[in-house]
């Protein structure tokens, strides 16, 4: 039998924290740690000491004051709620400072009110970019996610709480997210707002009374939808459900049963595909009085903030709508505007004088949207203009004719459909400098936690450069340009050979060879026996990821726009859709992303300009650069999916922690987010001590280290090459 693992000495244990807290420099004293420690199990010293180093790098103090505070609590806190209140210590650090994360250890039966919703809930911070992903692929308009006080939503957004903790576990918190998420969508997606809640609700004595029986009806007619276009939610939020009335089988005015009596015949009525909202308020005198069911994923009305955001967009899209269907017009029919300082002929004057424009909107066959119709002639509308329709569709059930009428010349004042914009560069200078920015996680692996919202991030247009620059290179690199061009058409025409096929040109030796031997071992015979060239399917998408920092200030920056130019002559002839984004900043609060090529951009004069302006800027924090190019490259629609980061050195920051390992495992850490979503990544750096580092982050056959710069526009190309035909 093995024996017990004994407990750490005293003498141990002074010499382990003495070292730990490094005494003759922070003045920290020791001895009444080792006074709480010493009588405790191996196990639970293990523990302790574990989580005290952790925390020792955020903050020394709130390290020793942690020892303390766990002991006096071990015999009333889970482990698992023990790990929850030293990450949220750390958290509280990081966003708030020293004092508020020293009361949150100081104050551990507070925390403990709330330790479920710590250790079980679910953050904002954690679902954002998982549900802001989801919701863009629901149909209708398109939502935004921000943080509330509550789960509600205006119709433009959709609010959720800073933490969702109603359910037991984890997952299914993250689940409950989701659905209250699909069920806001489902509001602005079938009508719950075409109601004018300042007048339906006024003839009731109890309008809340009235207010709270329209929306559980309401509830009852989406659900209905929610079964019919998300069948696979449906089924996870009819047991979440389940779960949350296992948990509490009676509530305070809360009808925990199944639906009978009235409630269900009221289903009976809502669950048909025709039924609309105008069905639901006939229906609420018969449910006044009666238990009202609030399922769990049932979010709060707010006709407030519903009618406030409604009457100001309806306005807004009417306007926008015949604006941009005046500028359709025009396009169709050939016009240009007059400038105002010419006059104008006789037929241009009567021309003017003749009605603005009508159009009609016709459903097209087959259930495959709508079609605009001018002149008799039909068009398909630009997106902007159908996501208009979209959306003034949802809030009127339909478009009215008074819409379909071009804006006539200066019939309205551009500020009152324009959105002010705001110089991106600008906000760094104020103390808000986080708003409108991307907030990203970030991994220390010293507390094997995310620090949430920690970096922050924005987009930033790149100053066009020298527009001879990319001439000279194609004048340089004519000959390697040529010799490219002719190796990457070879790949787009390249056909495959596909063997073992029940039909082909050729009959598959291999294959008749192993049916042979079968059929005389007596086994049945394969019909797979042919062989035949099949064209090379290329669904690929690349983002290429540009170090911008201040190293590659020189000859570096050269050779990576003289590699951008002719990767992008050869990807034209490819035919591959691909993105260039440089990035750089200092410090994690002024992280910066430029928009060099995105996927959509053609290569044009301005592509060639954003190119040869790329500069050296300031350092390399890798990671938050990493989740936030994965996130664009994940909206790329392609089977293959890389990310080609050209860099010069291992990611690196002013004067911070993340110069350490710690920026190492955080750029690991975002690579392997990048793996899961199912993104290739690859490593092109010309740092010589790139082996010490690139294995552990890339993977030892993700990285390609090149030893001259002058090597690198051919080798670049080349490589690329190679990973899009393995």
């Amino acid at each position: 039998m093995k024996a017990s693992v004994q407990p750490y000495s005293q003498e141990i244990l002074l010499e382990r924290l003495e070292e730990l807290y490094e005494v003759e420099f922070t003045w920290l004293k020791v001895d009444p740690l080792v006074a709480v420690l010493v009588n405790l199990d191996r196990n639970t010293q293990d523990f302790i000491l574990g989580w005290a180093m952790r925390l020792l790098t955020t903050n020394v103090y709130i390290s020793h004051e942690f020892i303390i505070r766990v002991v006096e609590a071990l015999d009333r806190l889970e482990r698992r709620v023990i790990e929850a209140w030293a990450v949220h210590a750390a958290d509280t650090f990081d966003q708030q400072g020293l004092r508020p994360a020293l009361l949150v250890i100081q104050q551990v039966d507070a925390f403990l009110e709330h330790a479920h919703a710590h250790a079980e809930g679910i953050t904002f911070a954690e679902v954002e970019s998982i549900l802001s992903t989801f919701v863009c692929g629901l149909s209708g308009r398109r939502l935004k996610l921000a943080q509330g006080d509550t789960v509600y939503t205006d119709s433009e957004t959709l609010y959720l709480p800073n933490i969702t903790a109603k359910l037991v576990k984890s997952k299914d918190n993250f689940l409950l997210c989701k659905a209250q998420v699909a069920f806001m969508w489902a509001q602005t997606r079938f009508g719950s707002f075409r109601v004018d809640f300042t007048t339906a609700f006024t003839d009731y004595p109890d309008k809340e009374q009235a207010l709270a029986a329209f929306h559980a009806l309401d509830t009852l007619r989406l659900e209905a939808y929610m079964e019919r276009e998300l069948p696979g939610l449906w089924r996870d939020m009819q047991r979440i459900e389940q779960l949350r009335l296992d948990e509490v089988r009676e509530e305070e005015g809360v009808c925990n049963m199944p639906l009978q009596g009235i409630w269900a015949t009221c289903r009976g009525v809502l669950h048909t595909p025709s039924a609309t909202v105008d069905d639901v308020l006939a229906l609420v005198p018969q449910v006044l009085g009666l238990p009202i069911p609030q399922p769990v994923y049932q979010t709060r009305l707010n006709p407030e903030a519903v009618m406030t955001c409604m009457l100001a967009r309806m306005e807004r899209e009417k306007i926008l709508l015949r604006v941009k269907l005046s500028e359709l017009a025009k396009e169709m029919r050939g016009e240009e505007e007059t400038p105002p300082d010419l006059p104008l002929s006789r037929e241009e004057e009567e021309k003017k004088e003749v009605a603005p424009p009508e159009f009609e909107l016709r459903e097209v066959p087959e259930g495959q949207g709508m079609e605009l119709v001018l002149d008799d002639k039909p068009i398909a509308p630009p997106e902007e203009v159908k996501q208009l329709i979209t959306s003034i569709m949802l809030d009127w059930g339909d478009v009215p004719p008074e819409m379909l009428v071009a804006a006539g010349p200066g019939e309205y004042d551009p500020s009152l459909y324009q959105k002010e914009e705001k110089d991106i560069e600008d906000v760094w200078k104020g103390i808000y400098h986080e708003d409108g920015a991307f907030l990203y996680r970030e991994w220390d692996f010293a507390r094997q936690h995310y620090r949430k919202n920690w970096c922050v991030l924005r987009e930033l247009e790149i100053s066009p450069g020298d527009p001879v620059f990319v001439d000279k290179v194609l004048d340089k690199y004519q000959g390697m340009i040529k010799h490219l061009r002719r190796t990457f058409e070879a790949m787009r025409d390249e056909n495959r050979l596909l063997k073992r096929q029940s039909q082909g040109d050729d009959v598959d030796i291999d294959a008749l060879v192993e049916a042979l031997a079968d059929s005389r071992d007596g086994r049945e015979m394969s019909d797979k026996l042919f062989q035949h060239m099949h064209r090379a399917d290329r669904s690929m998408a690349v983002m290429f990821m540009v170090d911008m920092s201040g190293s590659t200030k020189g000859w570096i920056n050269d050779a990576e726009r003289e590699a951008l130019v002719m990767l992008c002559e050869v990807l034209e002839k490819l035919g591959d859709r691909y993105a260039i984004y440089g990035f750089s900043g200092i410090g994690r609060k002024r992280c910066e992303i430029y928009r060099i090529k995105s996927f959509d951009d053609p290569y044009n004069a301005q592509t060639k300009a954003r190119i040869a302006g790329i500069t050296p800027k300031d350092y390399t924090r890798l990671g938050v650069a990493i989740r936030h190019l994965t996130e664009k490259l994940n909206g790329v629609d392609a089977k293959t999916r890389l990310l080609i980061t050209l860099s010069d050195g291992k990611p690196e920051d002013y004067f911070d922690i993340y110069n350490t390992q710690y920026g190492i495992e955080d750029t690991r850490q975002a690579l392997f987010e990048a793996r899961r979503t199912g993104i290739h990544p690859f490593c092109i750096t010309i740092d010589q001590r790139g082996k010490d580092y690139l294995p552990h982050m890339y993977g030892h056959a993700n990285w390609v280290e090149i030893d001259d710069v002058k090597k690198l526009p051919l080798k670049v190309a080349d490589i690329y090459r190679r990973l899009t035909t393995r």
